[in-house]
Formats: C-alpha cells, sequence, structure tokens
C-alpha cells in the first residue's frame, strides 16, 4: 500500500518539477522575445526603451519568485553566449555599458514581485497588482539602473534619476498590463503561484 503511494507520490512530484521547468523556459523565452523588436535610445544618458522588462514584470506576477527569477536568471546566462538582450546585446556587453544596474536589477525586481504578489494569492487583484509591479518593476529597478548609472557614467545623482524620467509613462503601461494579464491568468489558472502564509 505505501509502495504505490510513494510511487504516486514520485510520479506527482515529477510532473509538477517538468511543469516548473516548462515554466521557466516558457518565460526565459519570453523575455528574449520580447528583445527581438530591439530598443529606442531616449537622451545622452544611453538608457534604452525595451520591452524586456515587460517580460520580467510577467515572469513574476505569474510564475512566483521563484521561478521567475530562475527565467531571468536563465536569459541572463544564454546572454552570455547568446546576443538575446535587446539591441542584440550580450550579458556582457550590457555589463560593460551604461545600462549595467538594470540588468543586474531584473533579478531583485522579480524576486519583489513574486514575493508580494505571493500576499495577495489566492486572489489576484488588478490594483494592488499594479502596486506591486510599480514597486518591483520600477523604483526597484530604477534603483539598481540607477546605482549602475552613477559607477559606469559621470552623472551626478539627480541627473541620472532625471535621465530615467522619460521612460515612466512606458514603465508605467507595462505595469498596468502586466496587472491585467496576470488577473485573467491567475482566474484561469488559479494556483500558479502558492499563498503565501502571512505570521
Amino acid at each position: 500500500m505505501s509502495t504505490s503511494i510513494d510511487r504516486s507520490d514520485a510520479r506527482g512530484a515529477g510532473r509538477s518539477a517538468t511543469r516548473d521547468l516548462a515554466q521557466i523556459a516558457v518565460f526565459a523565452a519570453l523575455i528574449v522575445v520580447l528583445g527581438l523588436p530591439g530598443q529606442l535610445t531616449i537622451g545622452t544618458a544611453g538608457v534604452p526603451i525595451t520591452l524586456q522588462t515587460l517580460g520580467v514584470m510577467l515572469a513574476g506576477s505569474l510564475l512566483g519568485w521563484r521561478k521567475g527569477a530562475l527565467a531571468v536568471v536563465t536569459v541572463i546566462v544564454i546572454g552570455l553566449a547568446l546576443p538575446v538582450l535587446a539591441g542584440g546585446r550580450t550579458t556582457l556587453t550590457s555589463l560593460a555599458g551604461p545600462t549595467a544596474g538594470f540588468l543586474v536589477g531584473w533579478l531583485p525586481a522579480v524576486i519583489v514581485i513574486g514575493r508580494l504578489t505571493a500576499w495577495m494569492m489566492p486572489r489576484y487583484r488588478v490594483l494592488p497588482g499594479l502596486v506591486v509591479n510599480i514597486l518591483g518593476g520600477i523604483l526597484v529597478l530604477y534603483a539598481c539602473g540607477v546605482a549602475g548609472m552613477l559607477v559606469r557614467t559621470d552623472l551626478t545623482l539627480g541627473a541620472a534619476v532625471a535621465a530615467n524620467t522619460a521612460f515612466l509613462p512606458g514603465d508605467v503601461l507595462k505595469a498596468v498590463v502586466t496587472a491585467l494579464v496576470a488577473a485573467q491568468v491567475h482566474r484561469a489558472r488559479p494556483g500558479l503561484i502558492p499563498p503565501r502564509r502571512r505570521a
């Protein structure tokens, strides 16, 4: 009896692991695909507009922090060998430029979004989801990006912050799109992110 239960548990765990790997791979591919349209650089600071941060927000909102972080790490690792970042850049090319902080910021951004989203579960709501996306996908990401610009350029803190204000409307739109998509997906597929237990 216990043997059959153990085998059933093992099969269930195997299916769960396979599903998790498939989700991680799909979202890593999504982040890469969102970089295919390229990038648009505004101003003299060299910070490009890309759609890949939308993929980072979606990964955190739909997969949670662990799987979302693994999807982001997968893209960064693949980028060591292939130009999978927007504008045909590799990870090393990006890390050598003024936008290094934004790439590094993908990881804390997806972790913050994923962990805060888990607090909402099992019911995802658009407005709190939007706030979460703004906190992780804009505030955390911009903090890392500005820090990187201070290291890589001669800009002052005020100038580095000002250089990013032009990107706010587009990033807020990404946060809105992510919240709307996440609400629909979590309604159709409950359980994607386990609820985080409150103490």
